[in-house]
C-alpha cells in the first residue's frame, strides 16, 4: 500500500496512506471527520470517469494512516498535505475538501500553494471561523465544543452515534438518502479512528481561518447543505461570498452535512462543472 512519511514520534515514522488513480488534471480529495479517504466514493467514480487523476489520503489519526498523539493542528495537517503533494509530484492541482478537509484547503492555498493550486472546492465548509467571540458574533458558542469533548471522553462510541445521526440528518433523510448499511459503514470507520485524534481534533474546529480566507486567490467553489447540523450554513458557507472575491456558492436545499453522500445529484454536477471551467493541462505522473 502507498504511504508517505511526514514525521516521527518517539523514533517511529508517521505515515500517511494515500491512493492515486487515473490520469489527467489532478484532483486531491481531503476527507472530513471522523471518516477516511474512502468516503469520497460517490465523487471519485465520477471524477475518474470524466478524465481526472484522483489522489486521496487518510488524515493522520484516521483510516490507514499512522495514529500518533502529536500534530493535531492545521499547520501540521497542511504540512502533511504539502509533503504528499511533493511526493506524488503534482502541480496545477485542484484541492477539494470536505468538512475538516476544507481547513487544509484554505490554509494550504493561503500559505503554501506558490502557484501549485489552480482552484479550490469547499464542501461543508468549516471556514471562516466557527467559534463565537466578541468579533465573531455569528459563530457557535464555545460551550458546545466543551460538551462534545466531554461526550467523547465519556463514551466516544455513543458520541459517534449521535454525531453521525446529525451528519446525515437521519431522522429526515433515512432511508431514501442514507441507508442503514451506509450509516453503519461510517460508524465502523469512525470507531477505527484513533481515540486521541477523535478528541484532539475537536479543538482544531475552532481554528480562526479569517486571515487565510482573505488570501484565497484562486477560483473557489463552496457547496453546503442548508440543513447542516454539524457546521451550520449561516455560520460558515453563507458568510464566504462576502469574504472571497468571486467565490461560487451552491446551496443544497435541505441538505445535511455530508451532502456528497446524500445529494450526489447536486454535488457532482456542480463539482465537475467547476473543475471543467478551471481545467489544467494534464500532467504526467512523477517517478
Amino acid at each position: 500500500m502507498p504511504f508517505v512519511t511526514v514525521g516521527a514520534e518517539n523514533g517511529t515514522d508517521i505515515d500517511i496512506y494515500y491512493e492515486d488513480h487515473g490520469s489527467g488534471p489532478a484532483v486531491v480529495l481531503i476527507h472530513g471527520y471522523p471518516l477516511n479517504g474512502d468516503s469520497w466514493e460517490r465523487q471519485e467514480r465520477e471524477l475518474l470517469a470524466s478524465g481526472h487523476r484522483v489522489i486521496r489520503y487518510d488524515r493522520r489519526g484516521f483510516g490507514r494512516s499512522s495514529k500518533p498523539t502529536t500534530g493535531y493542528d492545521y499547520d501540521t495537517f497542511t504540512a502533511d498535505l504539502a509533503t504528499l503533494l511533493d511526493h506524488v509530484g503534482v502541480d496545477d492541482v485542484a484541492l477539494v475538501g470536505f468538512s475538516m478537509g476544507t481547513g487544509e484547503v484554505t490554509r494550504y492555498v493561503a500559505r503554501h500553494a506558490g502557484g501549485r493550486v489552480r482552484c479550490a472546492v469547499l464542501i461543508g465548509a468549516i471556514p471562516p471561523f466557527l467559534l463565537k467571540t466578541d468579533d465573531n458574533p455569528d459563530g457557535v458558542d464555545g460551550q458546545v465544543f466543551d460538551g462534545i469533548k466531554a461526550a467523547i471522553l465519556e463514551d466516544r462510541y455513543a458520541y459517534f452515534k449521535a454525531f453521525l445521526d446529525d451528519f446525515y440528518n437521519v431522522d429526515e433523510l433515512a432511508p431514501e438518502r442514507i441507508g442503514e448499511q451506509a450509516w453503519q459503514a461510517s460508524f465502523q470507520v469512525a470507531s477505527g479512528a484513533s481515540p486521541h485524534a477523535t478528541y484532539a481534533c475537536v479543538d482544531t474546529w475552532l481554528t480562526d481561518f479569517r486571515d487565510d480566507v482573505a488570501k484565497l486567490d484562486v477560483p473557489t467553489l463552496a457547496i453546503h447543505g442548508t440543513a447542516d447540523r454539524i457546521l451550520p450554513f449561516e455560520a460558515t458557507a453563507q458568510r464566504l461570498p462576502a469574504l472571497v472575491d468571486g467565490l461560487e456558492l451552491v446551496s443544497v436545499e435541505g441538505g445535511p452535512h455530508n451532502v456528497g453522500w446524500t445529494h450526489p445529484e447536486v454535488v457532482n454536477p456542480a463539482l465537475l462543472s467547476f473543475l471543467a471551467a478551471h481545467a489544467a493541462v494534464p500532467a504526467g505522473r512523477a517517478g
